[in-house]
This record gives structure tokens, C-alpha cells and sequence, in this order.
């Protein structure tokens, strides 16, 4: 792996256990339902940045008609994901690349929507990504977002605990200072959906199952010991997302359409 890799092949199996195979966020394909929920993609250019393993861009490319090209930091990552999309015969409506932080590699008014599930959470200057989406989306085109937020004020002891086990890089901001950054990237009508209740309820059943069922089959994958972090971690998941510390939030905003473009 490169120095900036967060995600083992060992860590990737685990969420697979936990999330479903090839996901690296909670819900499944009912998320991804969520991402695009009435998007007309069929045919349609659509971007998912920080693809990961590629499970949700194959499903916006077979279920609902997409050309998705995915990106992400990690190399290995992206070769899961070209593997994916070819085993599943939808290498003619995928492509995968491996990118660094910064601009975006395309060209203006290239995309119709993009989708961005929880890579945000982890991106610091994000004034300058949705800048850069704004301009890469056509006129009238969607950016959709997934992102674990926080709410106003500093971190608390048991988020600053959580962050320590999980050893990943988060640079969270709350619901309003995304849509005000949304706003000021020149995006309309930009709107959240909070979904943390669901995800507190989720994340205790992940836990339940880690903690018991899922146990031996992560100590295989992990080892005793990191498995026994692993689970931890989740456990302090758990704290944070029942105290309101942690958000779970879905966004949208739209590229203006100028009046000569009508």
C-alpha cells in the first residue's frame, strides 16, 4: 500500500462482514437507493468520488442505466473496484481511477450528478470540492452527498476517544456550515435529510453482532487483538452516535441553470 492508505485488505473484509460485500458505508443498497432517489441516470454521466470498492457505482451503473466513473486515493481500493465492475460484466459502463487530493481531474459541464458517500467527512478544505464540483456538473446537474457530521461546538472527550480508536482521518462540519459552504460554491437549492436516528439504531446492531455472532469470523480475519479493537471502536460508535455527538446526514444541491441555457 502507498503511505496515504487507511484501508487494510484485512479492515476492507471486515466491513464487508459487517456492511455487506464491496460496501464502505452503512445500508447497503437501500443507501445507495437514497443517494440517487429521483435522479433520472439512465444514460446518463454520474461521478462517485471516493468509490472505494466500487460496490455502489456498479449498482448505479446496472440498476439504474448510469456511465459511472469512480475515483479514489487508494490504488487497491480501485483495483477491487475494476475487478467488480468486470466479473459483473459492467466494465463497458464503468471506469475506475486512481487519484490525488485536489482539483478534479475533468473537464467543465462533464457530469449530470455526482455522489459523494462519505469522502467529504474526511476532506478538510471542503469549500474547494464543492467548488470543484460545481464545475465539473453540467447546468441543472445534482451533487448528492453522504457524510457523518458533528453539531456545533467542540468535539466532546467521547468523540475525541472514538477518533483515536478508528486512527482515520476526519475533518467534520456540521449540517448548516455544509450547506452554507454548498451555497457559497454557487449551488442552489442545497437541502439535508438527517438520518442519524437510523443510524443509531443501526450502529448498536452492528455492535450486537460483532460483539457476538460476527465475533470468531473477525478474529480470523483481524487476529484477537485488533478484532478486539474493532469492536471497541464500534462500541464507542455507539456512545457518540446516542448523545447526538455524531451525525449521519444526507445532502443534495443543484448547479444553477443560467437563463441563456434555458
Amino acid at each position: 500500500m502507498s503511505h496515504n492508505d487507511e484501508y487494510t485488505d484485512a479492515m476492507l473484509d471486515a466491513m464487508d462482514l459487517i456492511w455487506g460485500e464491496g460496501f464502505m458505508a452503512p445500508g447497503g443498497e437501500d443507501h445507495v437507493d437514497n443517494m440517487v432517489v429521483g435522479l433520472d441516470l439512465e444514460g446518463r454521466r454520474v461521478l462517485d468520488i471516493g468509490c472505494g470498492q466500487g460496490r455502489p457505482a456498479c449498482i448505479v451503473a446496472d440498476k439504474y442505466g448510469a456511465e459511472v466513473t469512480g475515483t479514489d486515493l487508494e490504488a487497491h481500493l480501485i483495483e477491487r473496484a475494476s475487478r467488480r465492475a468486470a466479473a459483473a460484466g459492467l466494465a463497458s459502463r464503468t471506469q475506475f481511477l486512481v487519484v490525488e487530493p485536489g482539483p478534479l481531474l475533468f473537464e467543465d459541464n462533464h457530469f449530470d450528478a455526482i455522489l459523494i458517500s462519505g469522502a467529504l467527512t474526511q476532506v478538510e478544505d471542503k469549500l474547494a470540492m464543492y467548488c470543484e464540483c460545481l464545475r465539473v456538473l453540467k447546468p441543472g446537474g445534482t451533487l448528492s452527498c453522504y457524510d457523518w457530521m458533528k453539531p456545533p461546538g467542540p468535539f466532546s472527550a467521547e468523540m475525541l476517544y472514538w477518533f483515536e480508536l478508528e486512527g482515520l482521518t476526519y475533518a467534520m462540519r456540521t449540517p448548516e456550515e455544509h450547506l452554507a459552504l454548498m451555497a457559497q460554491a454557487g449551488f442552489v437549492d442545497a437541502c439535508c435529510d438527517d438520518r442519524s436516528d437510523w443510524y443509531c439504531a443501526r450502529a448498536r446492531e452492528e455492535h450486537a453482532a460483532m460483539a457476538g455472532p460476527l465475533r470468531a469470523d473477525l478474529v480470523g480475519l483481524l487476529g484477537e487483538d485488533t478484532a478486539d479493537h474493532f469492536i471497541e471502536d464500534w462500541r464507542a460508535l455507539t456512545v457518540v452516535c446516542d448523545k447526538g455527538d455524531l451525525l449521519t446526514v444526507y445532502t443534495r444541491a443543484s448547479k444553477p441553470i443560467k437563463r441563456e441555457e434555458v
